[in-house]
């Protein structure tokens, strides 16, 4: 597939091609920006340009998608392409040394039939300390004809002496509009249900691609009856709820959808337009809840989860952050409306 058929991120795109044609690659590139958007497809991508066996067209070097070389690195098989990324059995997936010492071991060769010899590091931030030791000798005298992409959402989790010495191209989530026509087509889906994918994923088009619609259209609903003037208006349901979903490793999915829930609360209250909303269908409802609401109140707690969902692997008592949140919600909700607009 060629750059151009790539979702989004027109400014890497050109800032690439144009290396290639000029012949100005640099020796590292550090590829960052949030997760699922698209990252580690480009750096394929690239690396497919790179060493693609069909010649050059008017638009500049690109990979065809077609010949065998393209197809090797797709599958990860050519013989100067090299994909290292954690290990995906591990409980806490992590890049060891041991990696980085197969990628010398291999990059000391020149090229069997590519142009360059290129590795690409997935989520680079899971390297070890060693390992990332390790690659910065690498990357300090590499060979002239090596090629390392480095990717992650988390670029200063990296050494700062490694992101010297790469390029860094920040990659944001492609536009919403962009990533509702991908899914319509990609997936054949209704324009309802692409909107949908596009703002609960945040326009993350590889998240997008991938989510289980059905499942996510379930979760919604479960947690929509959570937010619920029903649920809200009885203590003991809230709490009974709360130990439920955390004896069922569950919280941090209820924080996510309470926060979407929260977030367009405040979208309503602040009179944004209603596309941007993740519970669209519930407009009605958004409104009577968010009539009055304090909208301080509201950014405070959402800010408040956000704080939470950062913290969640960190020792944090989910059940008890999870009733924390529900009833200051049910409080936001339970408010007398005099109250709220003296606020």
């Amino acid at each position: 597939m060629p750059f151009r058929d790539l979702i989004g991120h027109e400014r890497p795109k050109a800032i690439l091609r144009a290396a290639m044609l000029h012949d100005r690659v640099a020796h590292a590139y550090l590829f960052y920006g949030e997760d699922g958007i698209g990252k580690r497809l480009m750096a394929i991508r690239f690396a497919q340009a790179i060493n693609c066996d069909r010649d050059s067209g008017p638009d500049g070097p690109d990979a065809c998608g077609t010949c065998r070389s393209c197809h090797q690195i797709e599958a990860c098989i050519h013989p100067d392409f090299l994909l290292i990324e954690p290990d995906r059995e591990q409980t806490n997936p992590q890049i060891k040394i041991e990696h980085i010492r197969e990628l010398e071991s291999q990059i000391i060769y020149k090229p069997l039939v590519g142009r360059r010899k290129i590795c690409i590091v997935d989520e680079a931030d899971r390297m070890t300390l060693g390992a990332a030791n390790a690659l910065l000798k690498t990357l300090e005298e590499p060979p002239g004809y090596s090629l390392f992409l480095l990717v992650t959402s988390r670029p200063f989790a990296l050494p700062a002496t490694v992101r010297s010495r790469c390029q860094g191209l920040r990659f944001a989530a492609p536009a919403r509009t962009q990533v509702e026509a991908a899914l319509i087509l990609k997936r054949e889906i209704p324009p309802d249900d692409a909107r949908f994918l596009a703002v609960v994923t945040q326009d993350r088009i590889g998240q997008a691609l991938q989510t289980d619609l059905g499942a996510t259209r379930a979760q919604q609903e479960e947690f929509s009856t959570l937010t619920a003037a029903r649920s809200l208006e009885s203590i003991t349901t809230l709490l009974t709820a709360a130990e439920a979903l955390a004896r069922a490793d569950r919280a941090p999915e209820a924080l996510e959808w309470i926060a979407g829930w929260v977030r367009d609360l405040v979208l309503v209250r602040v009179g944004a337009d209603p596309d941007n909303l993740l519970n669209l269908d519930q407009l009605p409802a958004l409104k009577e809840r968010a009539r009055g609401m304090p909208l301080d109140g509201l950014l405070d707690l959402l800010d408040d989860i956000e704080a939470m969902q950062r913290s969640a692997t960190r020792n944090l008592n989910l059940q008890m952050a999870l009733e924390t949140v529900l009833l200051r919600l049910r409080d936001a909700a339970s408010a007398p409306i005099e109250t709220r607009s003296a606020r």
